[in-house]
């Protein structure tokens, strides 16, 4: 098992109204190394049983060889954890957590095309990703980002993806808002996805990473549309 290690918090970015990303530090003098798609998991003093003080969140910065990461976490209103966190974490604090863990990450060719779907902070273990394969030239096929929510001030990184789309070979960016007209397309993933693949070879991975609600919705759309299990791969918020 992992063992626990401490953290400094190093910076704070209020990213939109209700979410910020964290930028740490680990304490130990060696790199901290992960794959992009990893977590890692917090320690918060918010109980008295261990295992309901764990808290788990994907690593939204990419791999430099560096003992800095980043997280990136809405307040959930009712949520301890992340009320902890907005409220009581300030610079200089110091975290405790474990880590990197999990298998939600990408295989070193990436020789099919991949279709990335994502809602709120599920973009998080994207944005790892995407920043890899462009920092590091990894020569791909085509990749998706299929990112969703209510209104365009909850576009995480809206900006650094928009520039990727411009500058990242055989990558698209797809922004669209459930709530709030605007000068992008309006609507929910699946009508992004569905429009993609109409006609269109189905040789593809599909990674989703958000809430349950949208991960079990576009698992079933997409067996109903001929595309095998074994090509789709989640990560559950929540």
């Amino acid at each position: 098992m992992l063992e626990w290690q401490i953290g400094k918090v190093i910076n704070i970015i209020d990213e939109t109204p209700n979410t910020r990303r964290f930028f740490i530090e680990t304490q130990s003098k060696e790199n901290f190394i992960f794959l992009p798609g990893q977590f890692v998991t917090l320690d918060l003093p918010i109980h008295e049983k261990k295992n309901k003080r764990w808290r788990s969140y994907s690593i939204a910065s990419p791999p430099d060889e560096s003992n800095i990461f980043e997280l990136v976490i809405v307040l959930v209103v009712d949520g301890i954890g992340t009320n902890y966190l907005f409220k009581n974490i300030n610079l200089g604090d110091e975290l405790t957590f474990r880590g990197p863990s999990g298998v939600f990450t990408l295989p070193e060719n990436l020789e099919k095309d991949y279709f990335m779907i994502c809602t709120g902070t599920g973009i998080a273990p994207f944005r790892s990703m995407l920043q890899h394969i462009y920092r590091q030239q990894i020569p791909s096929k085509n990749i998706h980002l299929i990112f969703g929510t209510r209104t365009k001030q909850d576009l995480l990184y809206y900006k650094e993806m928009s520039e990727l789309d411009k500058i990242m070979p055989n990558f698209s960016y797809h922004p669209i808002l459930s709530r709030e007209n605007w000068e992008g397309q309006k609507g929910y993933v699946h009508d992004v996805y569905k429009q993609l693949l109409i006609d269109k070879k189905r040789d593809a991975h599909f990674l989703l990473c958000g809430w349950k609600n949208m991960i079990d919705d576009t698992r079933h759309n997409l067996a109903e549309m001929g595309i095998n299990k074994s090509q789709i791969h989640y990560e559950l918020y929540g």
